[in-house]
């Protein structure tokens, strides 16, 4: 796969700092900045121009614990001051324009309208907006020129951290799509509760497949202080995917309803099953653990 350089730029040499992103080739421009930070972001030329732009926030009971909004603007300045007085949830702005500054308000409709379609189908996040918007006819090479906007920009956003339009699926742009890396597949059963969950790494992401059967609910407990708080946050993730449907309860058997992102094979088993154990050695695949398998990725080439 070949690679792809993005030039990141601290603006005020601090990490976390009012950050500028882009890639070489690419129109666009994307800027990063926490809410201390508005003051500087709403100074910069790029937010005097008409883009599209991400609210984020983080919230324990929302969707992969984070809400989002996603709007279009003429001067997206203007906005970001509009939505600083009568939105609270938001701690971080990504704002998103062009270099050549050749974007219309139709361009910005329909990467707003993609970027919401985007979000719901990645279930990332909690999405704040009220309503989605129908997709604004474009001439068919604007229309062509916006998806491979989207698509450079659906690269951009995960080096910000930020993962509320992330695919596990290449997005479909005028180019060769970039190779989806995935493990084999991985099972986790366990008869005595009706588990049997399949999951895989794809992209580095440990992903939970649909249609895995799960525990309907998380009630173990633990004994001592430090796993009653792992537990506690076992059971409360389980808890938020079911509240968001992502598991489906029927017959006292949880279905999950969408793949799901887990940061380790642990934490998924975890939720799985209902208590704690090693997922690196509880998923297992026709050729081995998990351990097994990551093993094997990162031992040293043999020499000829």
């Amino acid at each position: 796969m070949a690679g792809q350089q993005i030039k990141l730029f601290l603006v005020d040499g601090t990490p976390g700092g009012l950050t500028t992103a882009e890639i070489t080739n690419w129109t666009g421009h994307v800027l990063h900045a926490r809410r201390s930070d508005l003051g500087a972001l709403l100074n910069r030329a790029e937010a005097q121009r008409t883009g599209v732009y991400l609210l984020l926030g983080d919230d324990p009971t929302a969707i992969g614990e984070t809400r989002c909004y996603i709007g279009e603007a003429d001067v997206v300045a203007d906005r970001l001051r509009h939505h600083h007085r009568d939105k609270e949830f938001w701690d971080r702005a990504v704002v998103v324009t062009s270099k050549d500054t050749n974007l219309t308000k139709s361009h910005g409709r329909y990467l707003e309208a993609r970027l919401i379609a985007l979000a719901t189908k990645a279930a990332r996040v909690s999405l704040e907006n009220s309503t989605k918007p129908p997709l604004p006819a474009l001439p068919e090479a604007d229309a062509s020129d916006m998806d491979f906007f989207l698509a450079q920009l659906q690269i951009v956003l995960p080096v910000l951290g930020v993962n509320a339009v992330r695919s596990a699926l290449a997005p479909a742009v005028n180019a060769a799509p970039a190779p989806v890396r995935s493990s084999p597949l991985f099972r986790l059963v366990v008869a005595r509760t009706n588990v049997d969950a399949q999951a895989r790494q794809i992209d580095g992401e440990f992903t939970v497949l649909a249609g895995s059967r799960v525990v309907a609910s998380w009630s173990d407990r633990g004994s001592a202080e430090s796993t009653r708080r792992a537990y506690e946050s076992y059971r409360e993730r389980h808890a938020r995917l079911v509240h968001d449907g992502s598991i489906r309860v029927q017959d006292g058997v949880g279905v999950l309803t969408r793949d799901v992102v887990f940061s380790s094979p642990s934490l998924a088993s975890a939720v799985m099953i209902g208590r704690s154990c090693n997922g690196r050695i509880s998923w297992v695949s026709d050729d081995g653990n998990f351990g097994q398998w990551e093993a094997r990725n990162i031992a040293p080439v043999p020499e000829a």
